[in-house]
């Protein structure tokens, strides 16, 4: 680059031999002396080495030479003032390049190195030529940096003793910016606009002057270190050859190469980038999602999010963080943080504790157990000054005061530090916990939270952990869940891959292997579609454990199209704090189709289907389990649905709407159908016919409704005779009510075929 023929730039002072009006004695300013009166220089007109030329008699400790012109300084532009000289006689001084630097309104910029090396005369007659380049950056073989100039008057000085006599050819200005070759290559240099990369001067102003005169050039970060204690945006392409210090609170922007590779190549450190390009996907960048390249992100401790980001609360725009992998480096960061405090709990405020001892160590999202708590209770916030921890979910069975204990886990991501957090996506990436880490804890509130085409592999302790609603409408696509307690048997794992506690969750094509449960589901809507749910062990006739746990008794949800193997569904209402059935609603609105259910060596009393009520007076309000397969290999198993009774059985006088039909059952001794179509064979002349429906109809239920029943065949009274007459039924006989009554006017014999159901189904 010359500016001179690209830009038209005049850098050529005018010869001496125009005239000496134009060169002062002083510091080349407006006003100053000039050669043409001072009576110190002359012209020689015809001097034998250099033609016209300036005498100048030495006669002050720095006499001056500077032309009165305005020399241009740029950004990136250097320039190489030169002449030639000698002594003619009297003292030998020494000689050196010099100017007078100037800023806006022709203020004088303090503070810079204004001349170049020094050159001493030994000779007289011989001719030397001094030089020296003049630029804006930090650069090797820049003699004066003068990065906050914007003009310059040039020239030289005459140092030494005085009285001596020296001739000075033309002086030659010249751009040589080219010998700095970055901006051959469309590069602009940060040290070009006054970086110092030391560490510890404030580049950020050097930084954000190189991206605004880039113009769609690379801005290259030099080697050094910068210290920046601005915001700084680039909307230009950077290279860093460099590293970037900043405060935390600080942001570092690229608008043109947003991704995690840029970041690490300007701070660094893994952990460190990571925080600041998350930073920048929520401030401006222009970008709705940060690429990790496929790298793979080592964590000495869980990255709190909120901190990373660091001023918003709450954040409902678009963010999508895809294609790399976060892995934990072994060390004690990664250990659970347990509290044991007592607490004071009311079924009148349902997700509080209050009176919490050694509440100011309890932290937000620790998993809350103890006496009448369910499964995946946390923290979901704690207020020292009342002394109160506001739970996840109500307790079941936990009124008054008791111990309870309070773990946090640590997971690699850490969303809970927000108020509200939604519409954030995690996609194609791996959360390699190694048996260290959980992956993913969200924030409290929030909406769509979305996890895609992921794989969580080997939590210690949780995948996904909710602590309040920030997962509602949730949805986790395409994505693998593999434990770390694949080699223990399933009763000695402890590990869940997420938990729920809104609504309208949406759970497709996922792969779910070997946890204590696959999910813990409270909450409504919830769509689980083309999942594989795989458990079980080594051990014959072994434990198995709820894969899909329901805490809400009316879910209003769908089971479809999953391979449920070696676990089962299991329906409570354990995060309810009146667990028995009052004003609310009881189990219902559950609909279990098209999927496939497989036991490999289990216990015969194993089941599929269970519903547990944690209080009295429950019953089934709408339940369709409908076109699925069951199927028991290595050993059979008496039925598909049961009752766990530890703290209440259903009302089976209350059943409504229950479907059960078109299944099929391989290695099971009873199927299971309702309604129920049964044939009885009356061999011996009765007038009342007693029909057993055991064990056919789900859970144990009554013969509570007899919807059909047509003779197959003749009926015929003791004396042989066809009988015509239509008989009445009498549903729900027998103490346990799990018989009817076919009651006729005379003793008959014969056949017939009744739809009988356990529920009402109106």
């Amino acid at each position: 680059m010359n500016k001179a023929i690209t830009d038209g730039l005049v850098l050529m002072p005018p010869a001496f031999a125009d005239g000496l009006g134009v060169w002062s004695s002083g510091d080349g300013t407006p006003g100053s002396d000039t050669y043409a009166g001072s009576g110190t220089g002359v012209l020689v007109p015809a001097d034998q080495n250099f033609g016209g030329c300036i005498e100048i008699l030495k006669s002050q400790s720095v006499t001056k030479l500077r032309y009165m012109g305005e020399t241009t300084i740029l950004p990136g532009c250097y320039l190489r003032i030169s002449a030639r000289v000698k002594a003619v006689g009297g003292a030998l001084p020494s000689v050196r390049i010099a100017g007078w630097a100037g800023a806006g309104g022709g203020a004088h910029v303090n503070g810079l190195v204004e001349h170049g090396p020094s050159v001493q005369l030994t000779t007289y007659g011989e001719v030397v030529e001094v030089s020296a380049i003049l630029g804006t950056g930090q650069r090797t073989g820049v003699d004066m940096i003068w990065a906050d100039a914007i003009y310059g008057h040039l020239g030289l000085d005459l140092t030494g003793p005085n009285g001596g006599i020296v001739r000075v050819d033309d002086i030659v200005i010249e751009d040589i910016t080219n010998v700095f070759i970055r901006d051959m290559m469309g590069v602009v240099d940060v040290r070009d606009y006054g970086a110092i990369g030391d560490g510890i001067a404030n580049d950020a102003a050097a930084f954000e002057a190189a991206d605004a005169d880039a113009q769609g050039r690379e801005v290259l970060i030099s080697a050094g270190t910068y210290f920046l204690n601005n915001n700084v945006t680039f909307q230009n392409q950077v290279h860093f050859e460099g590293k970037v210090t900043m405060p935390a609170d600080k942001r570092l922007i690229f608008q043109k190469n947003f991704d995690y590779a840029t970041y690490l190549d300007a701070f660094g450190n893994e952990e460190e980038a990571f925080k600041k390009a998350y930073q920048a996907l929520l401030n401006y960048t222009d970008h709705e999602s940060l690429d990790l390249g496929g790298r793979r992100i080592a964590l000495s401790e869980p990255v709190d999010m909120f901190a990373a980001e660091g001023t918003k609360n709450t954040f409902a725009t678009r963010r999508v963080i895809r294609n790399g992998q976060f892995q934990p480096i072994t060390g004690p960061n990664w250990d659970d943080d347990v509290v044991t405090s007592q607490a004071t709990y009311a079924a009148s405020s349902p997700k509080t504790l209050t009176g919490v001892s050694n509440v100011a160590n309890i932290q937000k999202g620790s998993l809350v157990t103890g006496n009448g708590v369910g499964r995946e209770i946390y923290v979901k916030d704690v207020n020292v000054g009342a002394q109160t921890v506001t739970l996840s979910n109500a307790l079941f069975d936990a009124e008054g005061t008791q111990n309870f204990t309070f773990t946090r886990f640590k997971y690699l991501l850490d969303f809970s530090g927000y108020d509200d957090l939604s519409q954030f996506v995690l996609d194609d990436i791996e959360f390699q916990c190694n048996g260290k880490a959980s992956a993913i804890m969200l924030a409290p509130q929030g909406l769509t939270f979305h996890l895609r085409d992921c794989f969580i592999t080997k939590p210690k302790d949780r995948g996904i952990s909710s602590i309040g609603g920030g997962c509602q409408g949730m949805m986790i696509d395409r994505c693998q869940f593999l434990s770390n307690e694949q080699s223990l048997l399933v009763s000695q794992r402890t590990s869940i891959a997420f938990n729920v506690n809104a609504n309208d969750v949406k759970v497709r094509d996922n792969r779910m292997m070997m946890f204590e449960h696959f999910c813990v589901l409270g909450g409504t809507g919830a769509l689980i579609t083309g999942n594989h749910l795989f458990s079980g062990d080594t051990q014959a006739e072994g434990v198995r454990k709820g894969g899909i746990i329901f805490t809400t008794p009316n879910v209003a949800s769908t089971i479809s199209g999953n391979y449920i193997d070696n676990n089962f569904v299991e329906w409570t209402n354990e995060h309810d704090a009146s667990p028995a059935l009052g004003a609310q609603f009881s189990f219902g609105g559950l609909s279990l189709t098209g999927n496939i259910f497989l036991s490999i060596d289990v216990a015969d009393w194993f089941k599929w289907i269970v519903i547990k009520p944690y209080g009295e007076n429950h019953f089934i309000h709408g339940l369709s389990v409908v076109g699925n397969v069951f199927r028991a290999i290595n050993g059979y198993i008496d039925r598909v649905e049961g009752v766990d009774t530890t703290y209440a059985d259903l009302d089976f006088n209350r059943m409504r709407n229950v479907v059960f039909s078109a299944n099929t059952f391989h290695g099971i001794r009873d199927e299971t159908l309702n309604p129920l179509s049964i044939v009885h064979n009356q061999a011996t002349a009765d007038r009342i016919w007693i029909v057993d429906t055991q064990p056919y109809l789900p859970f144990g239920g009554w013969a509570r409704t007899v919807e059909s029943c047509v003779t197959e065949g003749r009926v015929a009274d003791e004396s042989d005779d066809a009988v015509y007459d239509a008989p009445w039924m009498s549903p729900a006989y027998a103490p346990d009510k799990t018989q009817f009554r076919v009651i006729w006017k005379v003793p008959v014999t014969g056949k017939v075929r009744c739809s009988v159901r356990m529920d009402n189904p109106i």
